[in-house]
């Protein structure tokens, strides 16, 4: 007993004087402090472990699929460019040693001489040096929808098929050096390996890890230095605000709703394979489109409402005596669109009886038939070819006013971008078909054009309609262009591609090329290059562009689009290089896509702005109550609010909404100053309930309710329950707020979200209810506080759609009004309506076209003057036009494409 008495004073320290019994009283007051700290420590960390597993095993998964998504995305540029070089021609005719032998397209060197004749492909630039009758379809390349003749000396491009005759060169360029090279080598030159999606994820979560990390500091600071924490007690808290305010599923969420997405467009026809061209697509503001097989079918056709009549024959009869001069089958162009224009091709043989056929040929330029008329049994005799050669034939009705009408009818028809097409007929004495006619009579002239789809008027409104403006960019005439434009509503203010070097003309309505691409309907005579370069210029303007195309001369530019789109029977290489492939013929589905990926935008932005309202209300709310009551909330229960949250939040990618009727944009500013207001709301609606219930016994006196404690311990078990089932019910229901533009009630949802949101609002109170878990704090509530809580949000709730609408009303009106005098500004400033906007593609200081009065304020800082320097428009233009031309030198190195 003594000594148990001598012990303790010892523990209590109030006799220093004690020897003995000192020494084995301290080590065991050490063992005592280390064992409860221990027991602490190991309390917290085997919570705290198994939130670590499960948030490593959900990051990794996370970051697993997002690095296979992007592996997708990016791949496909190479793709693009394996495909135009598969499609190079893989063998070559050549002479060597004086003797000619096949080799390798892919050896052939410069200067060597090479042949080809009909039906072969070109295998690398060259110069002709013999040529028989040689045409050449290059529409693949530059997009000209007809044939090209080509004569000694011409230059003809590698991929470019023989449609006539037969010629030799000598090489002049090959492999990546030749037209079709040059193009190869654009596609994916300059891309950012960063999409646009990317760079907005990324400053939504820097705005969410900001946040967080400012309360962080401010805990650390508050926790440890003013109440004195220990390590375990303060990480607990911090770990509150990481766990809850770290939008950790954005990246799957809206993963998950652009795969949605796809998908529902692909029931469209359109087949994605980039996803995160959905989200771009939503925010085109111009589309280029190339003409030839894109807006037009790449089939030449009579236009029969063109025809002109020069004797008693009618339209119809001059179609169908065209169709009699044109060979029924080894067709050529023409003669397949004078056949198509008679509808059944049978026409073409039925009721004569074919004597004598002349095809055409490049030196008498015209067909000709002599053929036995079954009905009547009289020879007749039918030509059809070029104006000049055939009114020259005509020697019944070759008049002064025949051939003036004849005359103003073909300049017409030029001017139209139509090539004319004559025809004449005669009859024939006797039975002899070789004998002389009684002289040919001009009856009529046809015009001949790469015709529209049928439905791509249609298309064009309907884009514009939704925002977007068209523009043409094609290989074709520019004559050929304004008539298409004309048919189709486009506008014929369209320039040829030279412009794009020289820029605008002294003295012209456009103070720089930056006006003049913006007016433009659009560009003919354009090369690959050319198209990228206006895509690139256009970007660098400000605008998300997207591309369409379906040849090899289109691939470059669908790779530097925002939004590449390959239309049905496009070639390997245009698909490689698009985004969106279409698999029906036709524009209407880009219209559908648009409308679609407007939809999926509009999921999107409603979930980040939910996303960062559920930050600041997570990371504000649990600071502010550690701050003034010590609040100790559970780590494990923020988890489960976040797990049943990004749950509820997937459906969102079936959500019901409605698509804008104007290209859409990140405004980031609005997306976070809704958040911060939602934010803040939610905050006090939790921080005013917690107030009550620690400071006042009104729940308790009013509905018979009561807690574990009395008085009302700050760190109640049920009080944590309580604040537990309050923040998972109000935060989830933000989403039927954040989703819909008026009041909630008024735009229904899908039923997957209302199904998910009841499911998890089910669980959230089944665990308020039963949730008696002793590992993380927290007690079952009873019916009584369940109920308080449910009506204590919904109170809360309602005021949620004045507080959207007061927002509008000013903060965002606000936002909006200043970006417009910004845009305003810009306007005087420059003449050009700029909305700098981050692309796929690589900023504007990387064109060739980009600043090109920059080196005048660079040399004005040189020399000192610091302010703004002032010059004469004249003197301006002229800096401009000198740096355009010295651009386009850069297009041009090849004088023969000049």
């Amino acid at each position: 007993m003594t000594s148990d008495v001598e012990k303790e004073p010892g523990l209590q320290g109030d006799s220093p004087d004690h020897g003995t019994p000192t020494p084995p009283a301290e080590p065991e007051k050490r063992k005592r402090e280390y064992k409860e700290f221990g027991h602490e420590e190991e309390k917290a960390t085997h919570a705290n472990v198994d939130m670590s597993t499960v948030y490593f095993v959900g990051i990794v998964l996370l970051l697993f699929i997002n690095s296979t998504i992007g592996f997708y995305e990016e791949r496909n540029a190479g793709n693009a460019v394996a495909a135009l070089m598969d499609s190079l021609a893989p063998k070559a005719k050549v002479k060597r040693d004086g003797s000619w032998s096949e080799i390798e397209s892919a050896n052939l060197v410069p200067g060597d001489m090479i042949s080809f004749k009909i039906g072969d492909i070109v295998p690398a630039d060259c110069r002709l040096t013999e040529a028989i009758n040689v045409s050449i379809d290059q529409a693949a390349l530059t997009g000209e929808s007809l044939p090209i003749n080509k004569k000694e000396g011409d230059q003809c491009f590698s991929g470019s098929t023989c449609k006539n005759g037969e010629a030799e060169g000598v090489v002049i360029s090959t492999g990546a050096n030749t037209f079709f090279g040059r193009a190869a080598s654009l596609v994916g030159q300059d891309d950012d390996t960063t999409g646009h999606l990317q760079k907005i994820l990324a400053q939504i979560g820097s705005f969410c890890l900001v946040s967080i990390g400012i309360f962080v500091v401010a805990e650390i600071l508050c926790l440890y230095a003013g109440f004195r924490y220990n390590y375990r007690r303060g990480l607990d808290n911090i770990l509150v605000l990481l766990i809850g305010g770290i939008p950790i599923a954005m990246p799957t969420v809206l993963s998950v709703t652009l795969a949605v997405g796809a998908q529902q467009l692909a029931k469209h026809k359109a087949i994605v394979t980039r996803i995160t061209a959905i989200e771009e697509l939503a925010g085109v503001t111009i589309l280029c489109s190339d003409k030839t097989g894109t807006l037009t079918t790449n089939k030449l056709t009579i236009d029969r409402n063109t025809i002109r009549t020069y004797g008693p024959f009618s339209a119809e009869d001059v179609c169908l005596l065209a169709a009699y001069a044109s060979r029924t089958e080894n067709q050529d162009a023409i003669d397949s669109s004078v056949v198509s224009a008679i509808g059944d091709p049978a026409r073409a043989r039925a009721g004569i009886k074919l004597l004598d056929f002349k095809p055409f040929n490049p030196v008498d330029k015209r067909t000709e038939i002599t053929y036995r008329e079954e009905a009547s049994g009289k020879l007749k005799r039918v030509t059809k070819g070029m104006t000049g050669i055939i009114i020259e034939l005509c020697t019944r009705n070759k008049t002064d006013e025949i051939e003036n009408r004849l005359e103003a009818d073909v300049e017409e028809f030029a001017t139209r971008g139509l090539r004319a097409l004559a025809v004449a007929y005669e009859e024939l004495e006797g039975d002899d078909p070789e004998a002389e006619g009684n002289g040919f009579e001009l009856i009529g002239l046809l015009a001949i054009f790469d015709p529209p789809r049928d439905d791509t008027k249609q298309t064009i409104d309907d884009a514009i309609a939704l925002g977007v403006k068209v523009k043409m960019v094609t290989g074709d005439q520019l004559a050929i262009a304004k008539e298409t434009g004309r048919r189709l509503g486009l506008g014929d203010h369209m320039y040829a591609a030279k412009v794009l070097k020289d820029g605008p003309t002294p003295g012209s309505k456009f103070g720089s090329l930056d006006e003049m691409i913006m007016d433009a309907d659009g560009f003919a005579g354009v090369f690959p290059e050319h198209k990228y370069e206006i895509v690139k210029r256009l970007q660098g303007l400000g605008h998300l562009c997207a591309m369409t195309g379906d040849g090899a001369n289109d691939a470059p530019a669908l790779s530097r689009a925002n939004v590449g789109i390959a239309v049905e029977g496009a070639t390997d290489a245009a698909r490689g290089a698009a985004d969106i492939v279409l698999t029906e013929p036709g524009l209407s589905t880009i219209v559908h896509a648009i409308r679609g990926s407007r939809v999926i935008f509009q999921r999107m932005r409603n979930y980040s702005i939910y996303a960062c309202a559920v930050t600041i209300r997570i990371v504000v709310c649990f600071a502010i109550l550690a701050f003034a009551y010590k609040f100790d909330f559970p780590p494990f229960m923020v988890l489960i609010i976040a797990l049943l949250n990004d749950g509820t939040i997937m459906t969102l990618s079936v959500d019901r909404v409605l698509p804008s009727m104007t290209p859409d944009s990140w405004d980031l500013a609005e997306i976070f100053a809704f958040a911060i207001a939602y934010g803040l709301y939610l905050t006090a609606s939790t921080v005013a309930l917690v107030c009550i219930i620690i400071e006042t016994d009104f729940f308790q006196r009013k509905f018979g309710v009561s807690l574990a404690t009395n008085p009302v311990d700050h760190n109640d078990p049920q009080l944590h329950m309580i604040v537990y089932l309050q923040v998972a019910i109000i935060s989830q229901a933000l989403i039927f707020v954040t989703r819909s533009h008026g009041f909630f009630f008024m735009e229904r949802p899908s039923v997957a979200l209302m199904c998910a949101f009841c499911v998890a609002q089910l669980i959230s109170s089944i665990i308020a209810a039963y949730g008696n878990w002793g590992f993380t704090k927290i007690e079952a509530i009873s019916g009584g506080w369940i109920g308080i809580v449910w009506v204590w949000n919904i109170v809360w709730f309602i005021p949620l759609d004045w507080i959207k609408f007061a927002m509008k009303a000013t903060i965002v009106k606000s936002l909006r009004a200043r970006h417009e005098r910004q845009t305003q500004k810009q306007v005087q400033t420059t003449g050009v309506p700029i909305t700098r906007t981050q692309s796929r593609a690589a900023s504007v200081h990387e064109s060739l076209y980009s600043n090109r009065v920059s080196f005048i304020k660079r040399a004005a800082r040189k020399v000192g003057f610091g302010g703004k320097v002032s010059m004469k428009p004249e003197e301006l233009q002229r800096f401009s036009s000198i740096q355009a031309q010295r651009a386009g030198a850069t297009l041009a190195r090849n004088p023969s494409r000049t």
